[in-house]
């Protein structure tokens, strides 16, 4: 009995509610206000803004996973170092030169404070807090200078990488991102990155790419015959989870980049993003699998955690557009790339630890140029420009703060302290002390057990 009763009880609510949005006092009281919409707004930029601050935990476990044992204590104090200094630097100028009156090539270099004065009057006409759009804005930055980490990693001394994060997250990535997102020349000429293929992940692949060519190797990684010689991480389960976080991460993203989610059609865009974004991220990891059982006739699990990746940077720049199905074929055509280009780079004798410049700089560029083929509003010679743009700036302008930081303060680890690890080298600790050899000091933490 309970069932029809269920049913009756829907069918009066269908009539009434098909009554009312026929009366025109129903669709006046249905339109959001003004703050409703500022209020629901200002959450989207907060909760996609939290997810991606959780994406840098997804950093620090991938790379941790995929450095060896001796060298993850400072992979994990340099993630957690570079998304503070991030944050500070888009504070102190990073944010006004990305957005503040960009006069079509950089915006104003002065300090970011708050301006909500108009809100806390009744004046909700700005869309949302001033501080929620700085916070969103401001945990993207750190993405970039992740990517620079992981490609870096297990030969870069401490503070000159540290001192290079400043100047990327400070300047370099504000410049380039006040050329779109801020209204500069590019976002004149139309050019379309919904979420920073190219704006975020490929400028932090540049900057990765200009740093490993600059500091070279790792001691043992090339044979002088050119053979690659592998240095597997420290573990696996947990650059699994670090992929994971990340994939979680991206909703916020990518989603997070419609900017708004004060009406309907906003709330329908988020989701059609989340399912592209997740799509995506699925295509990439089938098609990497596939192509290492085809090519190594064994699946490579670091190739299809990267698959799942460059699936999520290569539907970054267009997550909105696609339909599912495109999503899918996208980020598939990323995982492809990522297989392909690992390996080219290691006959390049390029060590990217982490395989960061495939997965970010070369989907990223493919993610940028697949944007026309779902949005018509979208031009290759436009998308191919912004690229280029950014790639040739970014080059140049990484190249000169990691030559100058080389022949002043010295980039790389010297041979005996690569061959030792950086954690004992410049930490004085080990991640994993019951696994190691006693050869640590930990002289300098018993000084303050007294």
């Amino acid at each position: 009995m309970n069932i029809p009763m269920k049913k009756t009880g829907l069918a009066a609510l269908a009539g009434t509610a098909v009554l009312a949005i026929a009366s025109p006092a129903f669709a006046q009281d249905a339109g959001v206000s003004a703050e409703t919409q500022y209020i629901l707004n200002s959450f989207s930029f907060l909760f996609s803004g939290a997810l991606v601050m959780w994406m840098a935990a997804g950093f620090a476990m991938l790379e941790s996973g995929l450095v060896r044992t001796k060298n993850v204590s400072t992979i994990l104090l340099k993630n957690i170092s570079l998304f503070a200094v991030a944050g500070i630097m888009y504070y102190l100028i990073g944010y006004n030169l990305m957005y503040m009156d960009v006069t079509g090539w950089i915006g104003s270099i002065s300090l970011w404070s708050a301006d909500d004065a108009a809100a806390l009057a009744g004046d909700f006409s700005g869309g949302y807090s001033a501080t929620s759009d700085w916070f969103f804005q401001m945990v993207f930055v750190a993405t970039a200078a992740s990517i620079v980490s992981g490609t870096v990693a297990e030969r870069i001394k401490l503070w000159p990488f540290m001192i290079f994060v400043v100047v990327l997250t400070g300047v370099l990535y504000p410049i380039t991102g006040s050329w779109t997102w801020g209204g500069g020349w590019l976002a004149e000429m139309g050019f379309a990155d919904f979420a920073g293929s190219t704006i975020v992940h490929s400028v932090g692949g540049w900057a990765a790419l200009t740093g490993a060519i600059i500091l070279g190797a790792r001691k043992g990684k090339y044979g002088a015959d050119g053979s690659v010689h592998p240095m597997p991480g420290s573990n696996l389960p947990l650059a699994t989870l670090g992929t994971f976080v990340l994939w979680l991460g991206w909703f916020g993203f990518n989603g997070g980049s419609q900017l708004a989610m004060g009406t309907g059609a906003d709330v329908i865009a988020i989701a059609n993003i989340y399912g592209n974004t997740s799509m995506a991220a699925a295509g990439g990891v089938v098609a990497a699998a596939i192509l290492t059982q085809i090519l190594y006739k064994k699946v490579d699990l670091t190739m299809a955690l990267n698959g799942a990746l460059a699936g999520l940077v290569s539907i970054t720049a267009g997550p909105d557009t696609p339909t599912i199905g495109s999503a899918i074929i996208i980020g598939a055509i990323g995982g492809v790339l990522v297989v392909v280009a690992v390996p080219l780079l290691d006959k390049l004798k390029i060590d990217d630890v982490v395989g960061a410049v495939s997965v970010h700089l070369v989907a990223g560029i493919w993610g940028t140029l697949a944007v026309p083929f779902t949005n018509d509003g979208a031009s290759f010679g436009v998308q191919l420009t912004g690229i280029v743009a950014m790639g040739a700036f970014t080059i140049v302008a990484s190249s000169i703060v990691w030559l100058i930081l080389k022949f002043t303060v010295g980039i790389r680890l010297s041979e005996e302290d690569e061959a030792m690890g950086s954690d004992a080298a410049e930490l004085g600790l080990e991640a994993y002390p019951e696994f190691g050899k006693g050869s640590v000091s930990y002289t300098h933490l018993r000084a303050h057990e007294t």
